[in-house]
């Protein structure tokens, strides 16, 4: 591929974000004549020469009077060669006058022992300052607002803690399948690809106690502690389904096991459902409930933090039967219409007492004009030397540490997922499990259907 076959690639998914007072078109061809393209295998050293000899080149033609200049390094590559590339980039094209940064994609390993092994090839030639393990769902806005609403505002941190809240819900759901990307899927399934890293991540901001300040490692300690203080996931916690094919209104939607990149009677889990336990003085006894699935009937990442019920409620009798329709609630929707709201009950205007659920609502799209991709803010914090949303190495030692015995004991017992329909709510073994609890999923809710 040549420069121009590569810049022509780009610009077909480039789009503008600028201010309106500069030109676009302008904007984009001063971007494109930046990029280059230098071809090399993963482990070969004459590439990665020749990808700092070009490095070299570009930096003095774009400043000849340049003294400084660093290099930034993006591995979305597949993980078996990721201790290769590594080493060939931090070995051949480190900056000589600035700092070199490698930033991982996931999968960081599929267990504790391959996560070690992959973070001891890693540190072979970086440093763990150098190294930025990046997790694209903690760039999402509203995650990083997770922090914000709770410490900054008064109403909030108060009601933090078991006394007041009855469960956190934290949920991921896809409305398509693998659609042709089984293969890859199979090898890790929805525990590793999802539960074990996007979703505990989120857990543990939730939960932590509030850091000595905002720098990185002061966070990153926080997280530690939250995930330290975790039990084991035991499998009597654990529903996994996989969906089948299904018809909806005259077409036909196929199962995971007939895509044709996947193996053949596999039993690797599209869904799983798993309750956790925070083993500290602010969240004793609270379920935190965390479910992820692919073939849904909606697509939607959200937090629910259901309280607990009011202690003696004089309106007990305007609710029904059902107490939980009335629960207050806080939901953090990540994805799609970034949204936070509280549900409260609230008198109908009119004659007579009747009272509804109704919700004061923060929409986010709306409030603010534009939010910036999660990649985005990412990559930037990388250019700034901001770790606050990478996972440190002992970070993801502690998190491996919680699923790796469940996942062996999953794949040595051959367990063997629910099935669910294409588009439905997925297996009915989540209920159970929520119900084991005292749960009701909050997503299930008419409420929410209608409010979406």
């Amino acid at each position: 591929m040549t420069n121009e076959e590569f810049r022509t690639l780009i610009a077909g998914t480039l789009t503008c974000r600028i201010s309106a007072r500069s030109k676009c078109s302008d904007m984009a061809s001063s971007f494109l004549q930046r990029c280059h393209y230098v071809a090399g295998g993963y482990d070969s050293p004459d590439g990665y020469k020749a990808l700092s000899t070009a490095m070299d080149r570009v930096e003095t033609e774009s400043n000849p009077t340049l003294k400084r200049s660093n290099r930034m390094f993006f591995l979305s590559i597949p993980p078996n060669v990721f201790i290769s590339a590594a080493d060939g980039a931090a070995q051949f094209c480190s900056s000589k006058t600035g700092w070199t940064r490698v930033i991982v994609e996931k999968p960081f390993g599929r267990d504790s022992a391959s996560s070690a092994a992959l973070a001891k090839g890693l540190s072979r030639r970086l440093k763990e300052e150098q190294i930025y393990r990046i997790d694209h769902y903690l760039g999402k806005e509203l995650i990083e607002n997770l922090t914000v609403l709770r410490f900054s505002n008064l109403v909030f941190e108060p009601l933090w803690s078991r006394q007041y809240i009855r469960n956190v819900q934290v949920i991921f759901s896809e409305d398509f399948g693998t659609e042709g990307r089984g293969g890859y899927f199979d090898q890790y399934g929805i525990i590793r690809d999802v539960i074990q890293n996007h979703l505990l991540q989120i857990l543990a901001l939730f939960a932590m106690e509030q850091p000595v300040s905002l720098d990185a490692e002061d966070i990153r300690n926080e997280k530690v502690k939250v995930l330290r203080s975790m039990s084991k996931v035991t499998l009597d916690d654990v529903v996994l389904g996989q969906y089948r094919n299904h018809s909806n209104g005259g077409r036909k939607l196929p199962g995971y096991l007939e895509d044709p990149t996947v193996p053949r009677g596999s039993l690797t889990p599209t869904f799983a459902a798993i309750a956790m336990h925070v083993n500290n003085a602010r969240w004793d006894g609270v379920p935190f409930l965390l479910k992820a699935g692919k073939a849904l009937n909606t697509r939607r990442a959200e937090i629910r933090v259901q309280f607990r019920h009011v202690p003696g409620n004089m309106y007990k009798s305007k609710f029904g039967r059902d107490l939980d329709d009335a629960t207050n609630e806080l939901v953090i929707r990540i994805q799609p219409h970034e949204t936070i709201y509280l549900k409260i009950n609230n008198k109908v205007p009119g004659l007579g007492l009747r009272l509804d659920t109704t919700r004061l609502d923060l929409q986010d799209k709306s409030a603010y004009r534009e939010l910036p991709d999660a990649y985005e803010r990412l990559l930037l914090d990388v250019v700034n030397g901001d770790k606050r949303l990478f996972i440190r190495s002992d970070e993801l030692e502690a998190a491996w540490s919680l699923f790796t015995p469940a996942l062996h004991a999953l794949e040595e017992k051959k367990v063997q997922p629910e099935l669910y329909p294409y588009g439905s709510r997925g297996p009915v073994g989540s209920h159970y499990l929520a119900a084991k609890y005292g749960v009701r999923w909050g997503d299930l809710n008419n409420f929410d259907e209608e409010s979406s």
